[in-house]
This record gives structure tokens, C-alpha cells and sequence, in this order.
């Protein structure tokens, strides 16, 4: 569908289990669009950071919603999943906590990303 598109999608999720509908949204149009085929770039801030550590996505709970392990799962295999410095600093995640495969890195990063020729970036 989207294949041919060379384009990068910053996907930024601000929200975790405290709003659990947003924090879906990121996910779901993150994974909707890395299936589609789209270089996705998909960040962790605020409470979604949480989402990092083993475990902690099998506790979230949406009705309606794909669980959110099968979602992180897909980004890790077809896209990039990044946790906020500053937001795993605030909770005390380190790189040895987080998932296999999910990088901490901080604003210069994002910037980068979202600066890139032809990027779209979406904050949930």
C-alpha cells in the first residue's frame, strides 16, 4: 500500500495507562504504518516510558484494543522503538532494563529525526 514511500514517521507517545485511548493511538498508527511498509521511528516519553521495561505492556489494559506486547513486538521487528532520556532518568530506567532491542536517547535525537528531508512527525 505505502511501500514506495521513502518517507520516516516520528511517532511520538506522551501517554501511558494514564490515558490509555491516546496511548493506544500512538501504537496502533505506529504499527498500522510500519505493516504498511513505512520506515517508523516510534518514541516513548512521559508515562508511556514505562512501556519499556519487560513486563510492564502485559499490564496494559484497553477493551477493543491489540494487546500491547503483539504492538511492541511489530515495531521492534520492522521499526525502532526509542525511550526518552530524561523521561527513563525520571523513573530510574537505565539501558540494562529496558526490552531488547529499544535504544534510550534524548532530544538531539528526535530533532534529528523529525528534521529529516521529507519526515512527518506525530505526537500522541
Amino acid at each position: 500500500m505505502l511501500a514506495g514511500m521513502a518517507r520516516l514517521l516520528v511517532v511520538k507517545a506522551t501517554a501511558g495507562a494514564d490515558a490509555p485511548e491516546r496511548c493506544n493511538q500512538a501504537f496502533n498508527v505506529a504499527t498500522t504504518a510500519v505493516t504498511a511498509g513505512v520506515d517508523v521511528s516510534f518514541w516513548l516519553t512521559g508515562e508511556s516510558t514505562w512501556f519499556a521495561l519487560p513486563g510492564r505492556a502485559a499490564e496494559f489494559e484497553l477493551p477493543h484494543a491489540a494487546p500491547l506486547p503483539d504492538l511492541i513486538e511489530v515495531l521492534l521487528e520492522a521499526g525502532r522503538i526509542t525511550a526518552c532520556t530524561q523521561c527513563a532518568a525520571r523513573r530510574d530506567i537505565g539501558p540494562d532494563d529496558v526490552l531488547p532491542g529499544i535504544r534510550i536517547a534524548g532530544a538531539a535525537v528526535f530533532v534529528e529525526e523529525i528534521m529529516t528531508e521529507g519526515a512527518q512527525a506525530l505526537v500522541y
